[in-house]
């Protein structure tokens, strides 16, 4: 408000400037003009007096310069006074009046049509603070919904203002009116990933929070019009987790890392899940080309080698001996050296095992496009875990190897870092 205070005086004395200066300067032009041409008038009359009587010869020529030097003197004293006093006069009358006049006016102009409340900080911050809140709070929201809802019932066709009443409904947690309203939103508006994803997403949560049965229906119905479509892909895989069908889910989700950067959040995430499912079927890692459903392939014979490998020594640094918790859980992973975070390999471990005999392989990748036998060269990583989550958090104890040759063999691990 001091701001607002600030510019509202500079502006009044912008305007004050504006309608004083040539006010006055004008005023004092048309004075000295009036004041001059009187003293003209003057000096010209007593002239005239002066030159008759020198004429007439009653005036000796000397006094008549004198005089006449006199004259044109008091004419100038007298105009110039003139001007002065009447100038000044109108000057302080005018900057009393508009000085005074004008911000008063704009006062009263305020306190009358204006928010004079505003002028109080404590009240103007309580007013914004509720308004911005009130803009964001559940109240308006549901009022919006309230109006939107009925004015779909005179335009029940409306696809769009179904959608926007669906999702304000999500907002609100209001999830079995939301699944309802999306229902009708995808009846009435074109084919969209995106709507069928929502509406499963919103559906589960009707349902307690269950992807199974209905739900699963519409994300299917999503992936055939988008089989790339990532909220999809991660919402089935999750239905196959929640129905225990770990490989499935697997499957799903190493979609989604073909198309998220290696890098990114997402692909953390997903690989985080991916372990989780992966841990859940007892540690052993979804072979690939396995099709959900299929038989299982027969195992490998004794010895067999599952394509390049890389083999070492998983070591413990002796000043974290006795730090790390008894049931961590080790992860083995190897990394290409590209700079990409996904796992080309992984073994989950128990802790207990230290030091620990590793052998990393093709049957330990994660995605079919992902493998150890796709790079040249890798780095092996060892990470205690306290949670079980393969992702790295803070406490977790790490270490990791120089890059080393994919065929590679006796390569060490120490881990001696601590996760911050």
């Amino acid at each position: 408000m001091t701001t607002f205070v600030i510019v509202a005086i500079l502006l009044t004395l912008a305007v004050l400037a504006l309608l004083l200066v040539p006010l006055l300067l004008k005023e004092r032009k048309q004075r000295l003009g009036s004041a001059s041409q009187l003293s003209v008038a003057v000096l010209r009359d007593q002239l005239d007096d002066l030159e008759a009587q020198r004429k007439a010869g009653t005036l000796d020529p000397k006094v008549f310069a004198e005089e006449q030097a006199e004259l044109e003197r008091r004419a100038l004293e007298d105009g110039v006074g003139v001007a002065k006093s009447y100038s000044t006069g109108r000057k302080l009358t005018l900057a009393i009046g508009l000085g005074v006049g004008l911000p008063a006016l704009v006062v009263v102009l305020y306190f009358l049509l204006g928010s004079p409340e505003a002028m109080k900080p404590q009240q103007a911050a309580d007013a914004g603070g509720s308004a911005g809140a009130h803009s964001l709070g559940p109240q308006q929201i549901q009022a919006m919904a309230a109006k939107l809802a009925e004015r779909l019932q005179a335009n029940p066709d409306d696809g769009e203002g179904w959608l926007m009443l669906g999702r304000s409904y999500s907002t609100l947690g209001r999830y079995p009116e939301a699944a309802a309203a999306l229902g009708r939103a995808t009846a009435l508006l074109p084919p969209n990933a995106n709507l069928l994803a929502d509406y499963a997403d919103v559906m589960a949560m009707a349902q307690g929070r269950r992807l199974g049965g209905e739900p699963e229906k519409i994300i299917a119905r999503a992936l055939a019009i988008d089989p790339r479509h990532i909220k999809s892909l991660a919402l089935m895989g999750s239905a196959g987790f929640e129905r225990g069908d770990f490989a499935f889910a697997i499957q799903q989700w190493q979609k989604i890392l073909a198309l998220v950067p290696p890098d990114s959040p997402a692909a953390q995430s997903i690989g985080n899940s991916i372990a989780d499912a992966q841990r859940r079927m007892g540690g052993v890692p979804l072979q690939a080309g396995v099709v959900p459903g299929a038989a299982a392939p027969a195992a490998s014979p004794a010895g067999a080698a599952a394509g390049p490998s890389v083999s070492g020594t998983i070591v413990l640094a002796p000043e974290l001996t006795g730090k790390a918790p008894a049931d961590a859980t080790l992860f083995v992973f190897a990394r290409g050296t590209d700079g990409s975070r996904v796992p080309l390999a992984m073994a989950r471990i128990n802790a207990a095992r230290l030091p620990y005999e590793f052998k990393l392989d093709d049957s330990m990748s994660m995605m079919p496009t992902a493998r150890l036998s796709s790079a040249k060269s890798v780095v092996i990583g060892a990470r205690l875990s306290r949670s079980g989550d393969a992702g790295a958090k803070p406490g977790d104890f790490e270490g990791f190897s120089a890059p080393v040759a994919v065929g590679a063999s006796g390569v060490k691990v120490t881990i001696g870092t601590v996760v911050k």
